[in-house]
Protein backbone atom coordinates (compact mmCIF):
# COMPACT_ATOMS: atom_id res chain seq x y z
CA UNK A 1 0.00 0.00 0.00
CA UNK A 2 2.79 2.37 0.84
CA UNK A 3 4.15 2.08 -2.71
CA UNK A 4 1.00 3.73 -4.02
CA UNK A 5 1.00 6.42 -1.32
CA UNK A 6 -1.75 4.96 0.86
CA UNK A 7 -2.38 7.11 3.92
CA UNK A 8 -2.46 6.05 7.58
CA UNK A 9 -1.74 2.36 6.92
CA UNK A 10 -2.35 0.14 9.95
CA UNK A 11 -1.97 -3.58 10.52
CA UNK A 12 -4.16 -5.09 13.23
CA UNK A 13 -3.55 -8.56 14.70
CA UNK A 14 -7.10 -9.87 15.09
CA UNK A 15 -6.43 -13.64 15.39
CA UNK A 16 -7.23 -13.77 19.14
CA UNK A 17 -10.56 -11.99 18.48
CA UNK A 18 -11.95 -13.75 15.40
CA UNK A 19 -11.53 -16.78 13.17
CA UNK A 20 -12.18 -14.73 10.03
CA UNK A 21 -8.57 -13.60 9.60
CA UNK A 22 -5.30 -13.25 11.48
CA UNK A 23 -4.53 -9.73 10.28
CA UNK A 24 -6.43 -6.73 8.96
CA UNK A 25 -4.50 -4.24 6.87
CA UNK A 26 -6.26 -0.89 6.63
CA UNK A 27 -5.25 2.05 4.47
CA UNK A 28 -6.77 5.21 3.01
CA UNK A 29 -6.69 6.87 -0.38
CA UNK A 30 -7.56 10.36 -1.49
CA UNK A 31 -9.76 9.32 -4.43
CA UNK A 32 -11.64 6.39 -5.96
CA UNK A 33 -8.94 6.13 -8.62
CA UNK A 34 -6.16 5.88 -6.02
CA UNK A 35 -8.17 3.28 -4.07
CA UNK A 36 -8.40 1.12 -7.19
CA UNK A 37 -4.71 1.69 -8.02
CA UNK A 38 -3.69 0.54 -4.53
CA UNK A 39 -5.90 -2.56 -4.83
CA UNK A 40 -4.52 -3.38 -8.30
CA UNK A 41 -0.97 -2.99 -6.99
CA UNK A 42 -1.61 -5.29 -4.03
CA UNK A 43 -3.24 -7.85 -6.33
CA UNK A 44 -0.26 -7.72 -8.73
CA UNK A 45 2.36 -8.09 -6.00
CA UNK A 46 0.54 -10.88 -4.17
CA UNK A 47 -0.35 -12.74 -7.39
CA UNK A 48 3.27 -12.61 -8.56
CA UNK A 49 4.17 -14.39 -5.31
CA UNK A 50 1.48 -17.03 -5.90
CA UNK A 51 -1.04 -15.59 -3.40
CA UNK A 52 -4.20 -14.85 -5.35
CA UNK A 53 -7.07 -13.19 -3.45
CA UNK A 54 -9.98 -15.40 -2.46
CA UNK A 55 -12.30 -12.46 -3.06
CA UNK A 56 -12.19 -8.78 -4.01
CA UNK A 57 -15.20 -6.56 -3.27
CA UNK A 58 -15.87 -2.90 -4.07
CA UNK A 59 -13.36 -2.49 -6.90
CA UNK A 60 -15.96 -1.08 -9.29
CA UNK A 61 -16.87 1.86 -7.03
CA UNK A 62 -13.49 2.39 -5.42
CA UNK A 63 -14.89 3.83 -2.19
CA UNK A 64 -14.04 0.78 -0.06
CA UNK A 65 -12.15 -2.16 -1.54
CA UNK A 66 -11.93 -5.35 0.51
CA UNK A 67 -9.33 -7.94 -0.53
CA UNK A 68 -9.53 -11.33 1.19
CA UNK A 69 -6.30 -13.34 1.14
CA UNK A 70 -7.46 -15.82 3.79
CA UNK A 71 -5.29 -15.08 6.82
CA UNK A 72 -4.95 -11.43 5.77
CA UNK A 73 -7.79 -9.11 4.78
CA UNK A 74 -6.91 -5.74 3.26
CA UNK A 75 -9.30 -2.78 3.44
CA UNK A 76 -8.57 0.19 1.21
CA UNK A 77 -10.89 3.11 1.91
CA UNK A 78 -11.44 6.51 0.47
CA UNK A 79 -10.68 8.77 3.47
CA UNK A 80 -14.26 9.85 4.13
CA UNK A 81 -15.48 6.24 4.02
CA UNK A 82 -12.78 5.15 6.46
CA UNK A 83 -13.86 7.81 8.94
CA UNK A 84 -17.48 6.74 8.56
CA UNK A 85 -16.93 2.99 9.10
CA UNK A 86 -14.11 3.40 11.68
CA UNK A 87 -12.84 -0.19 11.59
CA UNK A 88 -10.04 0.72 13.98
CA UNK A 89 -12.66 1.55 16.60
CA UNK A 90 -14.57 -1.66 15.88
CA UNK A 91 -11.37 -3.70 16.33
CA UNK A 92 -9.97 -1.55 19.16
CA UNK A 93 -9.06 -4.67 21.18
CA UNK A 94 -6.72 -5.85 18.39
CA UNK A 95 -2.98 -5.37 18.76
CA UNK A 96 -1.50 -2.79 16.39
CA UNK A 97 1.44 -4.28 14.49
CA UNK A 98 4.24 -1.77 13.82
CA UNK A 99 5.07 -1.18 10.16
CA UNK A 100 8.69 -0.62 9.27
CA UNK A 101 9.52 1.94 6.63
CA UNK A 102 10.40 -0.47 3.92
CA UNK A 103 11.81 -0.03 0.46
CA UNK A 104 9.16 -0.03 -2.24
CA UNK A 105 8.30 -3.45 -3.63
CA UNK A 106 9.24 -3.65 -7.30
CA UNK A 107 6.27 -3.88 -9.62
CA UNK A 108 5.87 -7.08 -11.60
CA UNK A 109 8.23 -7.13 -14.56
CA UNK A 110 6.75 -5.77 -17.75
CA UNK A 111 7.60 -7.09 -21.17
CA UNK A 112 10.71 -5.42 -22.56
CA UNK A 113 10.08 -2.68 -25.07
CA UNK A 114 10.91 -3.45 -28.67
CA UNK A 115 13.61 -1.38 -30.25
CA UNK A 116 13.07 0.30 -33.54
CA UNK A 117 15.45 -0.89 -36.26
CA UNK A 118 17.74 1.86 -37.46
CA UNK A 119 19.45 1.40 -40.80
CA UNK A 120 22.81 2.92 -41.41
CA UNK A 121 23.18 4.74 -44.73
CA UNK A 122 25.10 2.74 -47.31
CA UNK A 123 28.53 3.94 -48.24
CA UNK A 124 28.67 5.44 -51.72
CA UNK A 125 30.61 3.44 -54.28
CA UNK A 126 33.56 5.28 -55.62
CA UNK A 127 33.98 5.39 -59.40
Amino acid sequence: MLDKKALDVQVLHVAPLTSVADYLVIGSAESDRQTRAIADHIDGIMSSKGDRPLSIEGLSTGQWVLMDFGDVVAHIFRQDQREHYALERLWSDAKLVPIEDEAPVPAPAAAPKKRAAVRKPRAKKSA
